[in-house]
């Protein structure tokens, strides 16, 4: 599911259950990243599927990459081995106001 920056942002606030999943490549998050993410290069390929299988279904994933693009073909993913809620960054971390960590 597409979520604004505004409420991803406001949902991710308010989840006590959230799991922030940054899928860009190392040298991207190099430049900066989203508080409390986890890295998991969507460009790995079945390396990407492989570590997506291990995560918690449980959990509501925020998933973001630089433009949105790929953190919407992370979400299909995930949807399709079973993860029922993972929200994709409208825009991705280029239009990113909150916070950063560098």
């Amino acid at each position: 599911m597409d979520l604004s920056q505004e409420e991803w942002t406001e949902q991710l606030n308010d989840d006590g259950n959230a799991f922030i999943l940054d899928v860009r490549t190392p040298e991207e998050v190099e430049d900066g990243f989203i508080p409390d993410s986890s890295n998991i290069d969507i460009y790995l390929g079945q390396e990407f599927i492989n570590e997506i299988k291990k995560l918690d279904k449980s959990k509501n994933y925020y998933v973001y990459c630089r433009s949105g693009n790929r953190s919407a073909q992370a979400c299909a993913i995930m949807n399709s081995l079973g993860f029922e809620n993972a929200y994709n960054l409208e825009g991705g971390f280029n239009e990113w106001e909150g916070e950063v960590t560098e």
